[in-house]
């Protein structure tokens, strides 16, 4: 998708995107397939960057998201689990 069609997309529907390459990539990680585990991680994340680029509103929530993924991803020091991800990103996929 490009970056036009991204900005065109409501709030919703951009996080729903998000939240199912999130769960895509836990799923392959816990599915021990580090490459392409790794690559919807970094998808994610570049979807959350294109999120924030053109954004006015929920730029806290979705910059603490940023941080939160990234943590439960490659640290887990803040003991996020995937399912907690997962009910977050949800309503907004319903919403969409």
């Amino acid at each position: 998708m490009t970056e036009e069609k991204w900005q065109k997309l409501s709030f919703a529907e951009q996080m729903g995107n998000i939240g199912s390459e999130v769960a895509r990539a836990f799923s392959l990680k816990q599915k021990a397939d580090k490459d392409n585990s790794e690559k919807s991680f970094f998808r994610a994340l570049e979807l959350i960057d294109l999120t924030i680029k053109n954004r006015k509103h929920h730029l806290l929530e979705i910059f603490r998201l940023r941080e939160v993924l990234c943590d439960a991803f490659k640290l887990n020091s803040l003991k996020v689990k995937p399912e907690s991800l997962n009910k977050y990103f949800i309503k907004f996929a319903l919403c969409a």
